[in-house]
């Protein structure tokens, strides 16, 4: 599997433990986040993740924050991104059973590394329910 991965100062720990974890299991990650806990802006790491999902150059993204909401929120600017913020593995179990999402957004002041690994795993291996939810999921996207 091919994945993205943003963040922004409140993350780079989380980054370097599941980029780590991933990369045993054998993906390939691209790394677009900071290294540094000195202030930085999250919009400028959350763009390449973004851009990479919908043209479809990986399988999925995985953005980090404080609360993850500003991510979120960026991510969302781009008209095949659904981009969800999880915080719990129920949660994140459920942003892609019935939303879809193809991009994970992590609030790293509100989870723990071990939890945030975790809830990757679940989002990476869970399908898309489909059914009932293909209808809403299509009406996600605004047409300009």
């Amino acid at each position: 599997m091919t994945i993205s991965i943003g963040n922004d100062h409140a993350g780079p720990d989380y980054k370097f433990a599941i980029v780590k974890h991933l990369e045993a299991k054998g993906h390939t990650i691209t790394n677009y986040g900071t290294d540094s806990l000195d202030s930085v802006d999250y919009p400028d790491f959350v763009h390449p993740v973004a851009k990479d999902v919908e043209a479809k150059k990986v399988d999925f993204g995985i953005l980090i924050c404080g609360s993850a909401n500003g991510v979120a929120m960026t991510a969302n600017k781009y008209q095949h991104v659904r981009a969800g913020v999880c915080w719990t593995n129920e949660i994140t179990e459920l942003t892609r059973l019935h939303n879809n999402a193809n991009i994970i957004c992590i609030p790293a002041r509100f989870t723990s590394i071990p939890q945030a690994i975790k809830m990757v795993d679940t989002f990476l291996e869970t399908k898309f329910e489909g059914g009932r939810h293909q209808n809403r999921v299509d009406k996600i996207p605004a047409s300009c």
